[in-house]
């Protein structure tokens, strides 16, 4: 089908068919003509209205990553969110060939300002301060705009009195700001660490993929950390381990479950339990509540 075009990801883009009357009729049936999705997991055709807000696959329970819009409908209460810091403007320090252009076509591509979006919101009632990083936006990669927002978060969080909710996709620090990248580690670990000693909750949600300077800092210092089933968590990527030790690592590597059994997170929660779970666990660390 020519003109359409639906890539949700780049390190599995699921390919978008019109299916077989024959297929359709099997998988669906008096469904009318729309798009399917072919899951890049089990191979199955999934109609587009079967996805839900979850967006996972019914046949595998495969998830695809997801847009700041749709984290917004997923995990938060409806018409709860207030943004902070909207339109932060992204410089160039080192004047780097084409970054600019890369920035401004980013912003009209995904419709954000930066590869975070803060704010405050409510999760099943209880208010919180929100953080949702974004794949799309290179990569999610952590420059000085992405340090000033989240060092924004947190600080405001503290004087409001709010726990944070961060969900973290990252590719790491973005090299296009070298060094300057790097300090954001230091910068935004903080302001967490003003949070955390003001007695206030801050729970991480890592989503595929969280790597480099970003696991390496704040989405490591959470009071929980929580993870999506199958993302891709850690710090060098696959082939740099591997290249260094001279050794094939197993299939299994940098998954959250395999990070789970190193005792780096805390639990791994379907996104069908993501609202409910973090919603009572921000209740249950409301000084002010008794749980």
């Amino acid at each position: 089908m020519e003109g359409v075009n639906r890539v949700l990801f780049k390190k599995k883009k699921p390919q978008v068919i019109i299916p077989s009357k024959q297929e359709r009729d099997k998988m669906h049936a008096k469904i009318p003509d729309n798009l399917y999705y072919r899951c890049p997991s089990c191979k199955k055709l999934v109609y587009v209205g079967d996805l839900a807000v979850e967006r996972f696959c019914p046949h595998c329970h495969y998830i695809w990553r997801m847009t700041t819009s749709e984290r917004i409908a997923q995990l938060l209460d409806e018409l709860s969110f207030t943004e902070w810091l909207p339109e932060t403007k992204i410089s160039n320090p080192l004047s780097f060939d084409n970054y600019d252009q890369k920035v401004k076509a980013t912003k009209e591509k995904t419709g954000l300002d930066e590869a975070i979006t803060v704010g405050e919101a409510t999760i099943t009632g209880q208010p919180c301060a929100i953080g949702i990083m974004d794949s799309r936006f290179i990569m999610g990669s952590m420059g000085q705009a992405v340090g000033q927002k989240l060092t924004h978060l947190f600080t405001e969080a503290t004087h409001k009195k709010l726990a944070v909710v961060l969900t973290t996709a990252s590719g790491g620090a973005r090299m296009q700001e070298g060094i300057l990248s790097l300090m954001q580690m230091a910068k935004v670990s903080s302001a967490v660490s003003n949070h955390s000693k003001a007695g206030l909750f801050y729970l991480v949600l890592l989503t595929d993929p969280t790597t480099g300077g970003v696991t390496a800092s704040f989405a490591m210092q959470g009071d929980i950390i929580l993870a999506e089933p199958q993302a891709l968590v850690g710090f060098a990527g696959r082939r740099v381990i591997e290249q260094t030790l001279k050794t094939t690592l197993p299939d299994n590597f940098q998954s959250s479950e395999e990070v789970l059994e190193k005792g780096f997170i805390d639990a791994i929660v379907n996104r069908q339990e993501q609202r409910k779970v973090i919603g009572s666990l921000l209740k249950m660390h409301r000084g002010d509540l008794n749980v």
